[in-house]
């Protein structure tokens, strides 16, 4: 792909500051990149501070706490494993095998009470939301249940993930800890840790040394700052969502917090982008030339999951937790007459913005936004650190920077 004239990059450029010239209420800093399937950066851009009263400027280098974008990396992880034979997407016994804990899990009701489940977790299940489970920022009955003590899903304990099922497996979507237990199918078949395994087969392959469940020193020092509006707008600092693998230091400390393979990696955007461009180029690294996937596995991962599901989008999620989430009455406003689906670990939509029908994306709890377009060849990601989730200015930014790489391929008026 040809880069993007430089009117294009100096109006992105300008968009990228703006959102961050008010420090009380506009972003407080962002990190924003685009890459081609060649994996070229389009663009990339940092603008802003290091977080809300901070003096030190975001840049390219900083560390942010990418959350849920670390599905994807982990369907990529597990997907590999299926193209060797080690898991299998329809097995139940096989999961339940892997992980005894769900066999007994029961369903929660809408009273409250629990109910037996009629039948087994399968791996798709778990990478397709289907399975049954939810989280507690996204569900009420689920946060309600789990009173006077409360679940917390960023804990860095096992514990938190032992949750009733809020339906019965296979009979609907609700976004959850399913890739949680995926990536423990992951550990405990392969016998390593989910961030080693990542380590050894996704970004040592694609030469990746700023992405980790774990950040090194260098990455800690460069970890961007957490922070929070308020329902007026207000920016304020605020501690760290998921502490737990940012504090622990000695071996046994480090293997006794869990690998989240929900929500787990900080990363440069940069790193993050070129595993996109991975996923653009087939499975196979434009920069390094090492396949992590087959064409066909990559085109399983792009396949509409749940077609019984045509509404799933539009269901809607409470802000369960306020400082945690806004409400979200659509994950993705649907183009005219076309249709949503939910691929392995991320959704599949087109768009206002330009991108074609198939293409994936998905976000991150402290407003980090991803997309990639196989069809055109382009991808992308907007990382800030602003809690609750679905923040609108974030949103605004997202659509913009996509709708101007779009505007300048030719796709969009």
């Amino acid at each position: 792909m040809a880069p993007l004239p430089t009117e294009v990059v100096q109006a992105l450029q300008q968009r990228v500051d703006a959102a961050c010239a008010n420090q009380e209420t506009g972003i407080p800093g962002t990190a924003v990149v685009v890459v081609d399937r060649e994996g070229r950066e389009l663009f990339a851009h940092a603008a802003g501070k290091r977080g809300y009263g901070s003096k030190e400027p975001m840049t390219l280098d900083n560390i942010f706490w990418i959350a849920s974008c670390t599905k994807m990396v982990v369907g990529v992880a597990c997907m590999q494993l299926v193209e060797q034979g080690k898991l299998a997407l329809d097995d139940a016994a096989q999961v339940e095998s892997l992980c005894p804990e769900l066999k007994d899990l029961k369903v929660l009701q809408d009273d409250g009470t629990l109910v037996e489940k009629k039948r087994g977790i399968t791996l798709r299940m778990l990478l397709s939301h289907t399975a049954g489970f939810g989280y507690t920022f996204f569900n009420e009955k689920l946060r309600d249940y789990s009173k006077p003590i409360g679940y917390d899903e960023f804990s860095g304990h096992v514990s938190d993930m032992l949750q009733p099922l809020v339906f019965q497996p296979g009979e609907g979507w609700q976004y959850g800890l399913g890739i949680d237990w995926a990536g423990v199918c992951l550990e405990r078949v392969t016998g390593l840790s989910l961030n080693d395994y990542l380590h050894q087969n996704i970004f040592e392959p694609l030469g990746l040394k700023n992405i980790s469940m774990f950040p090194t020193a260098s990455m800690k020092a460069r970890l961007a700052y957490m922070n929070q509006r308020a329902p007026n707008g207000q920016l304020s600092g605020r501690d760290h969502v998921l502490r737990r693998p940012l504090i622990v230091e000695s071996e046994s400390d480090i293997k006794s917090c869990f690998n989240s393979g929900g929500a787990g990696c900080f990363a440069r955007p940069q790193d993050y982008c070129q595993i996109l461009a991975t996923l653009l180029n087939n499975g196979t690294s434009p920069t390094t030339g090492k396949t992590l996937l087959r064409k066909e596995t990559v085109d399983e991962m792009f396949r509409n999951q749940i077609p019984e599901f045509p509404n799933f989008a539009t269901q809607g999620i409470p802000a369960s937790k306020p400082d945690l989430t806004n409400p979200i009455p659509n994950l993705y406003p649907a183009p005219q007459g076309g249709t949503q689906g939910w691929g392995l670990t991320f959704m599949l939509t087109g768009g206002a913005t330009g991108r074609s029908p198939g293409t994936a994306h998905w976000a991150g709890l402290p407003n980090s936004w991803w997309w990639c377009d196989r069809e055109n060849g382009v991808a992308g990601m907007v990382c800030t650190q602003i809690l609750p989730f679905a923040d609108a200015q974030v949103l605004g930014l997202w659509a913009d920077v996509e709708t101007q790489v779009y505007r300048a391929l030719g796709k969009v008026n």
